[in-house]
């Protein structure tokens, strides 16, 4: 099912990166940008006249906004606020009777059971929404379709519960948006559906950012459509933690009432190293045994001490992510030796999120910095990475299949200073050089690609990131044509004794 949203913003962080119409990223010829708020950019003349029924009301208040900042990091209101003022003048736009608007209006709202925890998120929305708007008395949101505080904390309410991320045809968060329609599937930590933005090839502009709700399995008739509010690699207690404080829910899925004995998120390598694995002790309950020999756990401060460091150095170190990533990535490769020597699975938190930062880290560092070295140690990270989604999401879903495209990717990289000689010991080292590392790029690619098909749709290629990863297989297909026909050259052109040596 593909909807265009009603309503989409980008976050401020990429207002200069990507097209407020079409979300697009810049290409090279660059963006062009608004010349009177100075904030929003576009693909070119055509994106922007289409986002100007949007952004003409948008515009002023964007420069009335900055003009009453106290600093430069202020001048742009949130991605929240400048959503909610685009439902706003939507609905005026449209008509407060219009299907858009009713649409809008069904979506569910949580303001009678709000936990006291989001009171003062809800109250600091509320302000600066009508700042943003230049409300200046509750009469002036009539024409909106707000007649009280009641409906102000109603929008609010509905915009926190149904908003989706708003995200790149890799996965990239990079805004919010609102899909009613979507909105309407619930949520399983299981789920047989998933939402994406595939960028898909050839769309016109105007029909994108398109939203794509897709089926990851056969779903039989009768049966409910659902797909995750949050990111199911992350343990039970945290997932239970996140869906109450934003969608007042307890989840009662299969995955959260009948768990697996031992949950990947949360599990130890037996300590007798027999191949089984344990379940993470805990404060409550230290008693932890490996399900296949029976082994306990004995040390299980030291997990206990690991998991807790781990955490507190995951959260510092994707605060500091876009600051100080020099930093961040200190924090990164100093705890995750820490993690892996107090016996966590690739699979198991924080290890699994730690080992994605530190990708991400790496990767953003590889052109400014790019050596043999650091190239295989971001190789070895991203199959890490990998490795560990395979135990927590089915085949298909679309975070697994492109960490397995990144994976292929960097296999592919030219390497700047390959090993040379003939040392037998190097085939047991991973990543493999040469001939092999390419074979090994291309069938990792190969794989992405039939997942890329089921996670962003098999009718449109795989979307953007289908379409990326076939053109590296075919690259790749080619140079791998190239060193066969150059070693079968080489083996022709042999005396027929040393061929035979």
């Amino acid at each position: 099912m593909s909807v265009l949203p009603h309503v989409h913003v980008l976050s401020s962080s990429y207002l200069d990166q990507h097209c407020s119409s079409c979300s697009a990223p810049a290409t090279a010829a660059g963006l062009k940008r608004c010349p009177k708020c100075k904030r929003m950019h576009y693909c070119n003349q055509t994106c922007q006249n289409r986002d100007w029924a949007w952004h003409k009301h948008e515009c002023d208040a964007l420069q009335k906004w900055a003009a009453s900042a106290p600093s430069e990091d202020v001048a742009v209101p949130s991605d929240a606020v400048r959503c909610l003022g685009r439902v706003l003048w939507g609905s005026q736009k449209e008509g407060l009777d219009s299907p858009w608007a009713k649409e809008m209006r069904m979506m569910q709202s949580h303001r009678s059971t709000l936990p006291a925890s989001s009171f003062e998120s809800h109250t600091y929305l509320a302000h600066s929404l009508v700042r943003y708007m230049g409300v200046g008395s509750p009469g002036e949101l009539q024409s909106f379709g707000l007649y009280s505080v009641t409906d102000l904390v109603d929008l609010i309410s509905r915009f926190a519960t149904n908003a989706f991320t708003l995200a790149s045809p890799h996965l990239a968060p990079i805004g919010v948006c609102i899909a009613p329609t979507i909105a309407l599937a619930n949520h399983s930590c299981n789920p047989n559906a998933t939402i994406v933005f595939p960028g898909t090839p050839g769309t016109p502009k105007c029909k994108e950012p398109l939203l794509n709700l897709i089926a990851l399995r056969d779903i039989a008739p009768g049966k409910e459509i659902r797909v995750s509010y949050v990111d199911t690699t992350l343990p039970k207690q945290i997932r239970q933690k996140a869906l109450a404080e934003t969608y007042n829910f307890t989840c009662q899925c299969k995955l959260c009432s009948r768990p697996p004995l031992v949950d990947p998120r949360e599990a130890v390598w037996c300590p007798k190293q027999c191949g089984g694995v344990c379940p993470i002790p805990t404060e409550e309950d230290s008693l932890s045994r490996c399900v296949k020999c029976g082994a306990v756990v004995a040390d299980t401060d030291a997990i206990l001490d690991a998991t807790r460091i781990g955490q507190e150095a995951l959260d510092k170190a994707d605060s500091l992510q876009f600051s100080d990533a020099t930093k961040a990535k200190q924090l990164t490769t100093n705890v995750t030796p820490i993690l892996i020597s107090a016996g966590l699975a690739p699979s198991s938190h924080p290890l699994l999120a730690m080992t994605h930062l530190h990708l991400q880290l790496l990767i953003s560092a590889l052109p400014s910095a790019l050596s043999q070295e650091n190239l295989d140690d971001a190789v070895r990270t991203a199959a890490k990475y990998s490795a560990g989604l395979q135990s927590l999401l089915p085949k298909g879903h679309p975070t697994r299949a492109i960490a397995l495209g990144e994976v292929g990717k960097l296999l592919a990289v030219d390497e700047p200073a390959p090993p040379t000689g003939s040392d037998p010991a190097r085939a047991a080292i991973f990543p493999p050089s040469g001939a092999p590392r390419l074979k090994l790029a291309y069938e990792s690619l190969v794989r992405a690609h039939e997942e890329l098909l089921i996670g962003f749709g098999r009718e449109n290629g795989g979307g953007s990131a289908g379409r990326d990863v076939r053109e590296a297989v075919v690259r790749l297909e080619k140079e791998l044509g190239v060193w066969t026909a150059g070693v079968r050259n080489v083996l022709e052109d042999m005396p027929m004794p040393q061929r035979a040596r």
